[in-house]
């Protein structure tokens, strides 16, 4: 019995090499070398099966199975196509991390000062607020909403082929107004204090003449929620500060007023944009401007524009320099690409010798 079963167990094997090896003689017609050696070794395994001869199928089917491992067998990756498939598959994992995870953006503007620098290189957190589609404002799943003080990158809602980055000053149906440089949210002033005045510089670049320039300032320190950053404003925020503080009151308003005093009183919005070509935004909302009180000083609440539902209020840390919401409207949520996390890479200038104007104090620096 033990003998019957082996037999069987070999003519098996046999056929089915026998099978393979008149498959790639019929199909693979450039077989060469050992291609004849082949043929006859199934020949004389194909006339012992024909037999019955087992003892004759065993002794010929090593020799068989050889010749069909060697020929037949599927060729082994090449050295080649491993390195480019590794490639390939890294290159699509890192499309999807960009796409729905974590993006890299470098700033081009001085409206960030001093949070962020002309050249710095952050990573945006993109999946915080939830998942987006690649390559559309479209979101399937929303984990939560920019809360007051975080710094945003988002798409700008009167061009969409641009990305800015502004911190939430306020979220929807908050109320903003600036008086004096104060920003005032649901009519509460965001807490503030001077921390340089007259030493106060920045670096900034023109980009016409190609050349960086030295610009005057003040810093103060904002804090929301017991969140402190810093924030720079025109150098004679300080003397107007004092004046307020001795007189009591000013003789005029401050240019970066918001919402102005005189004009219209019309929400700002991309298709009323000050700083710009009127352009009408789909999903955009302009908001409402309502008005407190009158007959009081330039520096007192007046009005407030209240934050349309869906949007949030955003404005540049460098408030005498930034071009934002006070101008263009607020920013619809689906427009927000992520929040920054920290700076990668941060330099002055890039060139043969790069490495001179390196900022490597700011490399690895969170973005309050």
């Amino acid at each position: 019995m033990r003998s019957a079963s082996l037999d069987q167990r070999v003519r098996r094997e046999a056929q089915m090499l026998a099978r393979e090896a008149h498959a790639a003689l019929l199909i693979k017609r450039n077989l060469r070398g050992k291609a004849g050696s082949l043929e006859s070794a199934v020949r004389d395994v194909d006339k012992a099966l024909a037999a019955k001869d087992y003892q004759r199928v065993r002794q010929g089917l090593p020799t068989l199975d050889a010749l069909v491992d060697e020929l037949i067998k599927r060729p082994s990756k090449s050295t080649t196509r491993d390195y480019v498939e590794s490639i390939g598959a890294a290159i699509l994992i890192a499309l999807a991390l960009r796409a729905m995870v974590l993006e890299a953006f470098k700033i081009p503007s001085s409206s960030m000062y001093p949070t962020l620098e002309i050249n710095d290189h952050i990573f945006v957190n993109k999946f915080i607020y939830g998942v987006h589609i690649p390559f559309t404002t479209t979101k399937l799943v929303e984990l939560r909403r920019p809360k007051h003080g975080e710094v945003i990158v988002f798409l700008q809602p009167c061009s969409k082929d641009r990305d800015y980055i502004k911190r939430v000053v306020a979220t929807e149906g908050q109320s903003v107004e600036v008086r004096c440089n104060v920003v005032y949210v649901d009519g509460q002033p965001i807490r503030h204090q001077l921390v340089q005045g007259d030493t106060c510089t920045y670096d900034d670049f023109d980009e016409d003449h190609g050349k960086w320039f030295t610009r005057q300032c003040s810093e103060y320190a904002e804090v929301v929620d017991g969140k402190e950053y810093r924030t720079f404003h025109d150098p004679d925020r300080p003397l107007r500060d004092d004046r307020l503080a001795k007189e009591g009151s000013l003789a005029s308003a401050d240019s970066k007023d918001f919402p102005r005093l005189d004009g219209t009183r019309q929400p700002p919005s991309c298709s009323t944009q000050a700083d710009g070509e009127p352009f009408a935004s789909p999903n955009q909302l302009s908001g409402k401007i309502l008005e407190d009180r009158q007959g009081v000083g330039v520096c007192e609440q007046q009005l407030h524009y209240v934050v349309p539902n869906g949007h949030v209020f955003v404005m540049g840390d460098n408030r005498s320099n930034s071009n934002d919401s006070r101008y263009w409207g607020s920013v619809p949520i689906e427009n927000i690409r992520g929040k920054a996390l920290f700076i990668w890479l941060s330099y002055s200038h890039w060139g043969w010798q790069f490495w001179t104007g390196i900022r490597y104090d700011r490399i690895g620096n969170f973005v309050k």
